[in-house]
């Protein structure tokens, strides 16, 4: 399908307003979801949402109301929203009278469990910041982000809790271990989850009790979420409770729009209707899980069906048995359910929705689940964890039209495309993709510097993606500047991977180089030079590399060279040249 807006197809007259009508009309009319006001946000002057909650305290409260709805289905266990919060309420108490205050981190290390939402909700509730630590790092990785984040209290799974019992003695500011489901002997001084709030599958039979007194504002601190940056170790995004309810309005922008740009008029809210149930086929930890999937459903009364681990069969069962509305994740996990043998086994026509996002997609994505899925629209958009998730988005006609789009900046953003000097470029020319909102995290946590180098004093952030803009504002990422690859939507910092290749006694050279596949966006590959006379192998590198970084990291091909890697003039590594000659060799 073209990158240009083609109407055959589109219901007469499409489209009936421009991006910019349509954002005009949602954000200009008094008292609606979508009305913006100019506030002064970090010495910066920023559109924000005019009625968006506060805080995440704020937004939790009035979620209460939900009361016998089902938020959490893991397994067989249900969890009711007013269950839910009463197990956010004690465990904040008890976070509390731990000396947990406002600011202190307090680190979450688990797998998809009911345990990681009171967790999260319990810690942002009382002011204090939630780090959501990546649960497939090894155990140095995880001393690392416990270590740098200064958290005072960590929460993690039994599988977590046997990966970092020997770095403890190091991590002499936490001063709290929970534990949740341990399988075998906690840690010492550690104490288990059942023993503060309750059992496994025991929440709904917790007693009322109402949360700790404290006050938030809509800037303070909310999240840290590490991503990779200028350095081999990862840094903290430091995102605020504006950031993350910022993202919670600005999702509801592109579903509206496209009535507006049909010509229709959008269904006004009813309080009282049928809720969604979202398949929850994502980590937690990242920011899509916490900001696009586990807040927005608290706010809805959504149900979220959470899985264990990912699995298209698993998938497939649960949209049938759960009734599920919308799926997605990033879009290696849509592929998996179109292309499974048994997908016309199961009645899947509760589904309305199927969006993704995190990770290059095939513009054929669109085709296909059209073709699956007669009465969904697809969409797809584009963010990063700096930007507290979506910043651009693309859905319905506008994404059958443009399937390589991540689509227009939602409304309280601004978008600028500069070159190397950091001038804009001119309309549909190629650089680098500048971002401001209120969206945009405070900075690096404890990092001045690597802050500054991301965002400048005006507020914009520096995205280190190459893009091209059209005439509609509809956006085209190209590539990242940043040296980084993505794989089924875990971003993977080459430089972190080349540095445990140098150190291996026979590797004089490293350059690590992305493996496009269809499925996950890219496989990691890795060409090295090795030390004369060297017989080491490519199973005795990835071994090397697999004992010090998570699996997701180790190269699935080592291509090994005795002559130097080809570099420019600067000494840089031509890793065009060299992902040329890589993927020749792969056939």
């Amino acid at each position: 399908m073209s990158d240009t807006p083609d109407a055959s197809g589109m219901a007469a007259g499409w489209p009936a307003l421009s991006i910019a009508d349509a954002h005009d009309l949602l954000t200009n009319t008094p008292d609606s979801p979508f009305e913006m006001a100019e506030e002064d946000v970090r010495g910066v002057k920023l559109r924000v949402w005019k009625n968006a909650p506060s805080s995440l305290r704020e937004l939790f409260e009035l979620g209460r109301a939900h009361g016998d709805l089902e938020y959490l289905v893991f397994e067989e266990e249900r969890i009711t929203y007013e269950a839910h919060y009463r197990a956010v309420a004690k465990l904040a108490h008890h976070l509390v009278e731990r000396g947990v205050g406002k600011g202190d981190r307090v680190a979450i290390v688990m797998r998809n469990y009911p345990e990681w939402s009171v967790a999260f909700w319990a810690t942002v509730v009382i002011g204090a910041v939630s780090v959501p630590l990546n649960a497939w790092l090894t155990g140095p990785e995880l001393e690392y982000g416990l270590s740098d984040s200064g958290s005072k209290v960590a929460i993690v799974d039994g599988e977590r809790a046997e990966r970092i019992r020997d770095h403890l003695p190091k991590l002499n500011g936490l001063s709290s271990l929970i534990v949740v489901r341990p399988g075998s002997a906690l840690p010492d001084g550690a104490v288990a989850w059942a023993d503060i709030v309750a059992a496994p599958g025991a929440l709904n039979t917790l007693p009322d009790v109402s949360l700790p007194e404290i006050d938030i504002l809509p800037d303070d601190d909310a999240t840290i979420f590490y991503t990779s940056g200028t350095t081999g170790k990862p840094k903290g995004a430091l995102g605020t409770h504006r950031n993350i309810l910022t993202n919670l309005v600005s999702l509801g922008i592109a579903p509206t729009r496209a009535f507006l740009r049909r010509g229709e008029v959008p269904p006004a809210p009813d309080p009282d209707g049928p809720k969604r149930a979202f398949l929850l086929s994502v980590p937690f930890f990242h920011a899509t899980g916490c900001h696009s999937i586990l807040v927005p459903n608290l706010a809805a009364g959504g149900k979220i069906v959470m899985m264990y681990k990912w699995d298209p069969e698993e998938a497939l069962r649960l949209i049938e048995q759960e009734k599920i509305a919308a799926f997605g994740g990033v879009p290696a996990m849509v592929w998996q359910v179109l292309e499974s043998p048994n997908f016309a086994r199961f009645d899947l026509s509760t589904v309305e929705s199927v969006s993704y996002g995190g990770a290059p997609s095939a513009p054929e994505l669109v085709t296909r689940i059209k073709q699956a899925f007669p009465k969904v629209s697809p969409g797809n958009g584009y963010g990063l964890t700096e930007t507290s998730s979506v910043t651009t988005q693309n859905s319905a006609e506008d994404y059958q039209n443009r399937p390589s789009s991540a689509g227009p900046a939602v409304p309280v953003c601004d978008l600028k495309i500069v070159d190397t000097e950091n001038k804009e470029v001119p309309l549909g020319e190629v650089g680098e993709l500048l971002i401001r909102g209120p969206n945009v995290v405070k900075g690096y946590w404890n990092k001045p510097e690597a802050t500054a180098e991301a965002i400048d004093a005006d507020g914009w952030f520096r995205s280190g993606d190459l893009v091209r803009m059209d005439e509609e504002g509809f956006v085209y990422i190209l590539d990242r500047a940043k040296d980084m690859l993505i794989r089924g939507g875990e971003n993977i910092y080459c430089v972190e991977i080349e540095d445990v290749l140098y150190a291996h006694p026979d590797v004089m050279d490293a350059a690590i180089i992305g493996i496009p596949h269809k499925i996950l966006g890219e496989e990691v590959g890795a060409v090295v030079q090795v030390t004369e006379g060297s017989s080491v192998g490519e199973e005795a590198l990835q071994g090397h590399v697999r004992a010090q970084l998570a699996a997701f990291k180790v190269p699935i091909k080592v291509e090994i060279r005795h002559e130097p890697l080809p570099r420019n003039a600067n000494g840089k590594i031509l890793k065009t040249q060299l992902r040329e000659e890589f993927l020749a060799s792969m056939g």
